[in-house]
């Protein structure tokens, strides 16, 4: 015990609850140094006589006047906001807020205030606190790990462990997740089942209180079998192979069509539109994956060649893969109206020099237009022209692209 726990358990006189013919009343503990740590109804081999001894000892707890403790008996909201509150010292989180079913002379009033202005309970919607309501066993592991701000590593792969983690409240799922992870949850009798929903006992909050300060080094380790030691697994990725020849449905958010010369390179990046599963359904390419790449000359016309794959996951791989070679021209004449020509379009450094020398629209140039070339620099190469054949790419159609030689992928 520290010096200052052994300084607290000389000075501190410490409330406990009495609950007696179902009424709730508060009586003053003995101080911790001469607490009642042996109780009527508390065998030396009681699953958790040691929590229950070892939190009499601090004062964190206490039994009642004929000299049990009631370890089945349930937990309220405001029992537990008590004990939470001789159990951690720690700073104001928030402002405290007025609970409309909390009178400022209930009995609890101010401990329920502390638990909350400290992080480790909340009220329900209404300003409501519901402070005899017997709480649930997740609710004390949500409240322990929330007001301990403990994280998670791994939530799924750590719930796996209880047979019965599908009756976890979604709320709930990362703090019992974390909670497990440092060893507060302690289940009696078979460590697999966690009973979320069920209500908690006194003696199990005080096996989860315990815990809570063993995993926050304000209390020595007890040898229990009930201690969840389920241990986090990050998973080991998994390698899956797109093979060649799949295809990768894109599209292109910016402009319905692309113009460019067919003599252009022009870098363009894309967007997978729908999930690349295998044949199982496991998703390999996200949908909203980039595919960064290039428009190059081919055969006559335009093809988009990719170079990098970016996964939603922010993973990145070389990828070989490419459209069909697009060679649908639009001609561009003098006196054909600019305004037209760029409506939904995007173009190509050189599409825009060359639509610029036709018309004689210099402005041409202030419109959205694909990176490469300075459009000054080319436009001399279109001067004399009376009309120029551009290749027209509809990026919804024309770029789907297949896959060109195997792509391994890592499933995180």
């Amino acid at each position: 015990m520290s010096t200052l726990n052994h300084w607290q358990s000389k000075t501190a006189v410490l409330m406990a609850l009495s609950i007696t013919a179902g009424t709730v009343a508060p009586f003053m503990a003995a101080t911790p140094s001469f607490a009642q740590t042996t109780f009527t109804d508390v065998s030396s081999n009681y699953w958790a006589s040691q929590f229950i001894q070892e939190l009499s000892q601090r004062g964190v707890i206490a039994g009642f006047p004929d000299g049990s403790f009631r370890p089945e008996e349930a937990v309220t909201r405001a029992q537990f906001a008590a004990m939470v509150n001789k159990a951690f010292q720690k700073a104001q989180q928030r402002q405290a807020i007025r609970f409309v079913d909390v009178p400022s002379n209930y009995w609890a009033s101010s401990a329920i205030q502390q638990a909350y202005t400290i992080g480790f309970l909340s009220g329900y919607p209404g300003n409501r606190f519901e402070p005899n309501q017997a709480i649930p066993r997740q609710q004390v592991l949500v409240s322990l790990a929330n007001g301990l701000e403990y994280a998670p590593i791994n939530t799924d792969s750590t719930l796996q462990y209880f047979n019965d983690a599908s009756g976890i409240a979604s709320y709930a799922r990362s703090p019992i997740a974390a909670a497990t992870e440092k060893q507060i949850v302690v289940n009696y009798p078979n460590v697999k089942f966690l009973n979320p929903t069920a209500t908690a006992t006194r003696a199990q909050v005080a096996a989860f209180i315990y815990q809570a300060l063993v995993s926050s080094n304000q209390a020595s380790a007890i040898n229990s079998p009930y201690i969840v030691a389920a241990q986090p697994t990050t998973p080991t990725p998994v390698a899956i192979t797109i093979p060649q020849g799949t295809v990768i449905p894109v599209k292109y958010d910016q402009a319905k069509k692309i113009l460019v010369t067919k003599d252009e390179t022009a870098p363009l990046t894309l967007t997978v539109d729908q999930n690349v599963v295998t044949q199982n359904g496991t998703v390999v390419i996200p949908a909203g994956s980039q595919v960064v790449g290039q428009l190059k000359p081919a055969q006559g016309g335009s093809q988009f060649v990719a170079q990098k794959l970016v996964l939603t996951t922010g993973q990145e791989y070389q990828i070989a893969a490419t459209s069909d070679v697009i060679t649908k021209t639009e001609t561009v004449s003098k006196g054909t109206s600019t305004r037209a020509i760029i409506t939904n379009t995007v173009l190509g450094a050189g599409a825009a020099a060359a639509v610029s020398a036709v018309t004689g629209d210099r402005a041409i140039a202030t419109e959205e237009v694909l990176g490469g070339a300075a459009i000054g620099s080319l436009i001399g190469l279109f001067f004399g022209r009376n009309s120029v054949d551009l290749i027209a790419i509809n990026p919804d159609t024309d770029l789907q692209m297949t896959v060109n030689q195997n792509l391994l992928v890592s499933l995180r």
